[in-house]
């Protein structure tokens, strides 16, 4: 026979485990994460409601602010992604690949994100765009070298060696 008021336990490995992939250090963070996301109410993962943990824990895995749903962080992601690399293909960058190894390239390069294109946060976006826009000013005010002529003498009457 299966009580039903048997309340059901609540583990928190979910949390645990994106803590340790975004290389969270809790021993500082976790009190501060938790207060936060229950605007001050507690600063224990037990006492948190489970909206709570679930916003949460989906805050910290899809880099989410905090307030901001999840329409709205799409539309803003996608916004500033478009401008990247509206800005990328500017430079030059092939963006019709569907595996995005260009994009992917360009961007995991220390000078400009460091990062693979998919994993950078809005905050990133934002930085990177201005940076961006550097690069392709910079491409513009530079004037072209001149291409030097070396004349070449050939002999008719000498075969080729």
């Amino acid at each position: 026979m299966v009580r039903l008021d048997m309340k059901k336990k609540r583990t928190f490995t979910r949390f645990y485990a994106i803590a340790k992939e975004k290389h969270i250090d809790l021993s500082q963070h976790k009190e501060t994460l938790v207060s936060q996301f229950t605007d001050g109410r507690t600063d224990s993962l037990r006492e948190m409601t489970e909206d709570e943990y679930e916003e949460m824990c989906d805050c910290l895995q899809s880099g989410r602010p905090a307030g901001m749903s999840k329409e709205e962080f799409r539309s803003e992601l996608r916004y500033l992604r478009s401008g990247v690399l509206k800005r990328l293909q500017k430079l030059g960058v092939d963006t019709s690949d569907d595996c995005m190894v260009a994009v992917n390239n360009y961007c995991l390069s220390p000078k400009i994100a460091g990062k693979p294109f998919g994993l950078l946060t809005l905050e990133e976006l934002r930085k990177l765009i201005p940076k961006l826009e550097a690069i392709l000013r910079k491409k513009r005010t530079e004037q072209p070298k001149p291409l030097r002529t070396i004349p070449i003498f050939i002999n008719p009457n000498q075969l080729p060696s």
